[in-house]
């Protein structure tokens, strides 16, 4: 009997993460103790027995749904897990994109780009539609855009190389100078400052600043004269990573105009609660809801 509770034992410890050892010993020391009781008494053993077994399996059934559970979590930091791949999901977060456009915004081959939009397709943060002979990537929900946000938040609390990094790139003079959203939305209320969304068009039209012009940094140049030179011009782009207001601010400066830059996106203030601009056409084609 005491062989077959050895081997029962061992069946069900030996998948799971307890220590096969140490309960091995405990069931021989209680096998000994009732030995000793049985020949005093006549009893068996074995209802003793039974009861560490049933112990064990349920162990190793809480233990299993952990492993599970967090495996699928896993799923989702593997996936994120690429420089690349979380540059992507910040441009779908902006707006929806075909692969070549992606390709093209990333410096990346198309097969390279389809290949690390399929790791974010089969972890549902991403889907798919085709477009013609297009396939053009969205987030699977707005949920998405919100994790990233949370994300890129973490880290730049957590890690000081980020800023060191955006401090090396951005103090290149004073014509880099941001200005805070607080600041912005007194100066917009009080008709100071002129706002120009300098993202691609698609972007623009998928949510905007309330009364932002949309001028596309490769289009500034020409449409200058839109501009009023009496007043500030506040550039913004995709967020603090992105480079495309500095660019513009550089450019607005070269050419006598008081300018800044906006370090928020369309996502940062959407989620502080502020108002957004949608153009018809996204609008409807989401069915009349605005986000």
């Amino acid at each position: 009997m005491q062989s077959f509770l050895k081997s029962r034992l061992n069946e069900n410890l030996g998948t799971c993460g307890v220590a096969r050892h140490d309960y091995a010993q405990a069931v021989i020391g209680q096998e000994r103790l009732d030995g000793n009781q049985q020949n005093r008494s006549g009893l068996t053993s074995l209802p003793y027995s039974i009861k560490y077994l049933n112990m064990a399996a349920a162990l190793h059934g809480k233990r299993r749904f952990k492993n599970e559970v967090y495996g699928q979590l896993g799923r989702i930091g593997k996936a994120l897990a690429s420089p690349k791949r979380l540059e992507l999901l910040d441009l779908i977060c902006q707006a929806e994109r075909s692969v070549e456009e992606l390709a093209n915004e990333t410096a990346m081959s198309v097969a390279n780009t389809s290949q690390h939009l399929r790791a974010l397709r089969e972890v549902h943060l991403v889907e798919a539609r085709k477009e013609g002979r297009f396939v053009v990537y969205s987030l699977a929900d707005a949920l998405v855009a919100d994790f990233y946000r949370s994300f890129r938040l973490l880290a730049e609390d957590r890690l000081a190389e980020i800023e060191r990094i955006r401090q090396r790139f951005f103090a290149a003079g004073t014509e880099l100078t941001a200005l805070d959203r607080d600041t912005l939305l007194e100066r917009v209320r009080q008709g100071e400052v002129v706002v120009v969304d300098v993202r691609p068009v698609n972007e623009y039209r998928a949510a905007h600043i309330p009364q932002a012009l949309s001028i596309p940094l490769p289009e500034l140049g020409e449409r200058l004269s839109e501009l009023p030179r009496d007043k500030t011009i506040v550039a913004y782009c995709r967020g603090p990573y992105c480079v495309l207001a500095a660019e513009a601010v550089q450019l607005l400066s070269g050419q006598g105009f008081e300018a800044y830059r906006l370090e928020d996106s369309v996502d940062d203030w959407r989620a502080r609660g502020l108002p957004l601009g949608i153009h018809r056409e996204t609008l409807e084609a989401r069915g009349g809801k605005s986000q």
